[in-house]
């Protein structure tokens, strides 16, 4: 089954459609069909981006690659420094 692989912006638009929908007095189960995803996609989008707009959502995936790397470097040089307190060890 091919996934597809939505952007922020486009995900806070689909969002917004379905709260049209919904305002409209559709059911989750009929907007969610509308704009192309299941209902667990809906409500996991609608945990993530719920309220947000466009240049938030992108703010926060940019924020969310930066933590990612930073814990990488945090995690490296921890390890690091259990190498060379180890091999100070040894040399005493």
């Amino acid at each position: 089954m091919v996934r597809k692989g939505y952007t922020p912006e486009q995900i806070i638009n689909k969002l917004r459609e379905a709260e049209v929908l919904l305002s409209q007095g559709a059911t989750i189960a009929v907007s969610s069909k509308k704009i192309g995803v299941s209902d667990h996609t809906y409500y996991r989008w609608r945990k993530e981006y719920g309220g947000l707009r466009v240049d938030q959502a992108c703010r926060l995936k940019e924020l969310e690659q930066e933590n990612s790397r930073l814990k990488h470097l945090v995690a490296d040089l921890s390890l690091d420094n259990v190498i060379l307190k180890e091999a100070a060890r040894g040399n005493s």
